[in-house]
């Protein structure tokens, strides 16, 4: 893959499949910049997809993940995460 973010060569991420580093890539890289609202939007067919195509993350997966792209990212994409993060910890609960 051109163009790789660093975060997907990180030893983190390491034992993720690369379908699964692929999909998080997509998320990530379409996100970006996305307002809160606008990211809700984003993520639930962004999740619906993962489903049929048969990817599951367990909870080990996206910590690696998520502290990989954090440890990538800028101030701003920082800000940005977390806010992802807090949404969808809140949506979860909702669940």
């Amino acid at each position: 893959m051109e163009n790789r973010p660093q975060w997907m060569s990180d030893p983190l991420v390491k034992e993720i499949p690369e379908t699964k580093l692929e999909f998080l890539g997509e998320m990530f890289a379409e996100g970006h910049g996305k307002s809160q609202k606008e990211m809700m939007a984003f993520l639930m067919p962004m999740m619906k997809k993962a489903r049929a195509e048969n990817l599951t993350f367990t909870p080990q997966e996206m910590n690696a993940a998520i502290a990989a792209i954090k440890k990538h990212s800028s101030e701003e994409e920082l800000k940005q995460i977390d806010k992802i993060l807090d949404k969808a910890g809140k949506e979860k609960q909702i669940e």
